[in-house]
């Protein structure tokens, strides 16, 4: 899946690609066959295409396995200008030299002249003195000493080049001229320079950006967050608004605004301005977003965006009634008030599914709080009332069920409540009264008759 950290680096590359006249490049990192799969790579591109990076408007995807003679070729071309050596070191060999299971690698194949073979590592040769200064158009010039980065493995036992040998090669074979990506990648980096100067190559301009974290501070993991864009798209998220707040992520538009036209964030966008410190991913507040953006639709709009969720189409699940039962005409009557309840799509469907069953899915919940003494004798009352209206409308049916209630010294609300439960199933949803108009004479009076036969 998709993490949405990653699409907000994708999102940043995306601009600034195009605010420099610029190319995104789309590398697949396929080296790893454990978590290669087309699946996958399509969940990557569908999910780009969702968030408004189409196919055809970026160069790619291109696959790192399609460049492994190149990268072994550099691998070679390290090892024989000595600035890289073959090791045969196991893990619990240089824990054994150095009695720690923490310490990196202690050098001791560097002068040692071990060729290539089955089993044999080539590790980078690193400058013992000196330091690698990283210029980040984020951070800065973190420096770091040469002395405490370790002779790192850059082609396993089996030849095979690792990523940081990989992705650099790659990178010079495609003219990458900017990487922007997570800060979590920053300890690599120093690595990956050193690998650009040893190949007489210059690197890239380097941006990191801020780490995505949760209400905990903590670093947005698969296995304990909800971090899948698709996961958000299929919910109901509209890409506008996961574009609009994946921008906020470390950055904000002038003045005291965060909702913005995306074409105020292409113009505004400066990767400089990009906070480094870590950036919570507040899922309330993007929910919050996306109310405003469905608000913010065109009632017509509003309706086809609701389609998969009626439907069941796509990746969406099928809605509890039948298709035959769904009824486009009664959906487009509730749907301008539907869409001022909703923050995300997926909840038009608890919303509206009393008009499209045979009879509601009563909350029993619900049910037992709102059915109280007396209730069958105000849901006598209602249908009687309801029966003698010459008019059915949302006012006749509204100002009726009031004088009910007077007559019982009762307010709307408490008069209402029963009849919502017997018609909806539930206590809270569309305006009640709206809602018996769309839905009808008939099916509302046998819902409340079905109801009253539940009471004593």
């Amino acid at each position: 899946m998709f993490h949405v950290g990653g699409a907000r680096s994708a999102l940043q590359n995306w601009i600034y690609a195009k605010q420099q006249g610029g190319v995104f490049v789309l590398r697949i990192e396929d080296t790893d066959a454990a978590r290669n799969k087309p699946e996958w790579t399509e969940g990557i591109l569908s999910a780009l295409d969702w968030i408004g990076i189409s196919r055809g408007s970026y160069e790619g995807p291109y696959f790192q396995s399609e460049n492994a003679g190149e990268h072994r070729a550099a691998a070679t071309r390290l090892y024989e200008s000595g600035r890289a050596y073959y090791c045969d070191c196991t893990r619990e060999d240089v824990q054994a030299r150095t009695g720690s299971q923490y310490q990196g690698y202690d050098g001791y194949h560097r002068d040692r002249g071990l060729g290539p073979g089955p089993g044999h590592a080539l590790r980078f040769r690193t400058p013992d003195e000196g330091t690698t200064v990283v210029v980040d158009l984020i951070r800065g010039e973190p420096t770091f000493e040469n002395k405490l980065i370790e002779d790192f493995v850059i082609a396993r036992g089996d030849g095979s080049p690792v990523f940081l040998l990989a992705n650099v090669v790659d990178d010079m074979t495609m003219g990458i001229t900017h990487v922007i990506r997570a800060e979590e990648h920053l300890p690599n980096t120093p690595k990956q320079q050193l690998l650009w100067d040893a190949l007489g190559v210059k690197p890239p301009v380097w941006a990191h950006v801020p780490v995505v974290v949760n209400e905990k501070r903590q670093k947005l993991s698969k296995r304990r967050d909800k971090v899948a864009l698709e996961a958000y798209r299929d919910e109901g998220y509209l890409a506008g608004a996961m574009r609009n707040y994946l921008m906020l992520l470390g950055w904000a538009p002038s003045g005291d605004r965060e909702i913005v036209p995306w074409s105020v964030i292409e113009d505004e966008f400066r990767l400089e301005e990009v906070n480094p410190s870590p950036a919570f991913f507040d899922e309330k507040k993007l929910r919050a977003f996306n109310g405003e953006y469905i608000r913010a639709l065109p009632v017509a709009e509003f309706v086809d965006a609701c389609q998969p969720w009626l439907t069941g189409t796509g990746t969406i699940a099928p809605p509890p009634w039948q298709p035959e039962e769904f009824d486009a005409d009664a959906f487009a009557a509730v749907a301008p008030l539907a869409q001022t309840r909703i923050a995300v799509l997926s909840e038009i469907v608890p919303n509206v599914d009393f008009l499209f069953l045979a009879s509601p899915t009563i909350d029993e919940a619900a049910w037992t709080k709102t059915m109280k003494d007396g209730s069958g004798e105000l849901l006598d009352a209602a249908v009687a009332a309801f029966e003698a209206l010459e008019s059915w409308g949302a006012e006749s049916l509204k100002s009726t069920l009031e004088a009910v209630g007077a007559e019982r010294g009762l307010k709307l609300g408490k008069t209402q409540a029963p009849v919502r439960v017997a018609v909806t199933g539930r206590t809270v949803g569309l305006p009640l009264f709206e809602s018996l108009e769309v839905l009808g004479r008939d099916r509302t009076l046998t819902r409340m008759r079905a109801a009253r036969l539940r009471l004593p």
